[in-house]
């Protein structure tokens, strides 16, 4: 019976280290640790987004097959993390993501598109947004080899733009609290920054400032390219950065580095990175990039379905190979609190500490049913919304806007500046009408030049609108099959638990 016993154990025993091989990444204080062997993680990374001749970003974790042809060449060239900025919720990644653990590849996935994301130029965060961030989150959140979320990349990028952080930084606060709703692991979501002379300090301290610690970003990255040809730790700013962050509270990597100003690259900042200079500091970095494109940072040539490695390939290989940074065990460190006062609004500066709220399509669905005039149907079933862009802004020289807009940089924001442009208008319709109803001499109607049909209101409780939360469901928790049946992983280790305790007694 003991034989019988230690058979399912060993067969338990497979199936979890092949399936669960990578174990959860955490943070405490500056640093990550692996969360078993408490041992400290230095990120070894590389940009995968190919993009092959059309030159467009497509999902590169739904090519079951590219996956399958790039994660061992990865984990040849010394890779431990992939980081991938775009993809379809919609998809499947399942073989991806199997092909990246079975090589020893985490995945830090940045969670805006070009599609879905800040625009920096005029911020907004709506209902749109905060679905499309919260549907690739909840998709991925089950992997237990999904390092970390990228709430924004390089949004802020000069001092013209800084109001658009503080809508960033809700997102970061939002996404943290849909993964913590769950009740799933706390997977780190953080923002990786360009390095502008300007707003380098403000910016790093920006995320992580302030008494609400659910809007702190959890890490940060910083997209660096200095360090070009032969320079060096000093010549080429990294000294200097790596001072800027010595007391920094959170962790802090290279979330894209590999100037290609001299070519081939040799990839000299590599030992610095992962040596003593740099390992009490900075967890790793991420190398831009897997494939070549027009811009020629590739590391592999893709033709024929094939890769082909070039010469940045090996030398990369070589010296990250060699990289063998030296850290501190999860309990040996001890963690320094250090929260910085958040930067103050100036000339180079200007995003409040005031964050936009979270999208509430609840709150929009309220406002909608308290108007008694709403946008038309003809202008619904319109292919085109410039009527409703043009009428937004006729609307908003006629009536406040205040209600319906937000400001990063005074931190004020309407009960409903997160509804859709169909919803705002027909709010202003009916702000207007309400308004101008009386008018003895010209009375308000609610047409509009044919854009506004009048309904009849379903609620009257507008003022209570604001207060309806916002969807926080739909996080897939990390499960996998065996025999035909579905384990969670701690269902599978009190499964090995029975079993050890049946073949010992």
């Amino acid at each position: 019976m003991h034989r019988c016993y230690l058979y399912l154990l060993s067969v338990l025993w497979i199936n979890a280290s092949t399936i669960t091989a990578l174990n959860p990444i955490v943070i405490k204080g500056q640093k990550f640790f692996d969360s078993v062997t408490k041992e400290q993680f230095f990120i070894k990374g590389v940009a995968y987004q190919p993009r092959g001749s059309s030159q467009t970003i497509n999902d590169p974790l739904a090519d079951a097959a590219g996956c399958a042809r790039d994660a061992p060449m990865m984990k040849e060239l010394g890779a431990n993390v992939v980081r991938v900025y775009e993809v379809d919720p919609s998809k499947d990644h399942d073989a991806c993501m199997k092909s990246f653990a079975e090589h020893g590849l985490y995945l830090v996935l940045d969670i805006a598109t070009p599609t879905f994301s800040i625009n920096r130029k005029s911020p907004a965060y709506d209902l749109t947004l905060y679905d499309a961030y919260r549907s690739t989150v909840s998709t991925f959140a089950k992997y237990p080899h999904l390092l970390a979320f990228i709430a924004g990349n390089e949004v802020t990028n000069d001092k013209t733009n800084t109001a658009a952080s503080a809508y960033v930084k809700a997102v970061i606060r939002d996404m943290k609290t849909l993964l913590r709703h769950s009740g799933g692991r706390a997977i780190p979501v953080g923002y990786a920054s360009n390095d502008d002379e300007f707003i380098r300090d403000s910016i790093k301290d920006y995320f992580v400032c302030g008494e609400d610690e659910s809007s702190h970003a959890d890490f940060f990255g910083v997209n660096l390219y200095e360090w070009c040809g032969g320079s060096s730790f000093e010549k080429s700013g990294y000294a200097a950065r790596t001072q800027e962050f010595e007391s920094y509270g959170k962790p802090v990597f290279l979330s894209e580095y590999g100037c290609n100003l001299v070519r081939p690259r040799t990839f000299g900042e590599v030992e610095a990175v992962y040596g003593p200079q740099m390992t009490q500091v900075w967890s790793g970095g991420v190398v831009y990039e897997w494939t070549q494109e027009n811009n020629e940072y590739g590391l592999v040539k893709i033709a024929n379905a094939q890769a082909q490695p070039l010469t940045d390939y090996h030398n990369l290989q070589k010296v990250l190979k060699a990289a063998t940074p030296k850290g501190i065990t999860m309990d040996e460190y001890q963690q320094q609190a250090n929260t910085p006062a958040c930067p103050a609004i100036s000339e180079n500066w200007k995003a409040s500490t005031n964050l936009p709220p979270t999208p509430s399509s609840g709150a929009c669905r309220c406002m909608k049913d308290n108007l008694g005039c709403v946008i038309s149907d003809a202008v619904l079933q319109s292919s085109s919304n410039t009527t409703i862009g043009s009428q937004l802004d006729t609307m908003c020289g006629l009536v406040k806007c205040s209600d319906i807009s937000g400001q990063g940089e005074s931190g004020n924001y309407g009960a409903f500046s997160f509804c859709s442009p169909e919803d705002k208008l027909s709010w202003l319709y009916n702000l207007y009408v309400n308004q101008n109803k009386n008018d003895n001499a010209n009375p308000a109607t609610c047409d509009f030049n044919g854009n506004a049909q009048k309904v009849t209101a379903k609620r009257n409780d507008v003022d209570t609108c604001s207060s309806i939360k916002p969807d926080m469901d739909g996080i897939q928790h990390s499960s996998f099959s065996m025999a035909g049946t579905t384990f969670t992983t701690s269902s599978l280790l009190l499964l090995l638990t029975f079993a050890f305790h049946l073949f010992w007694v």
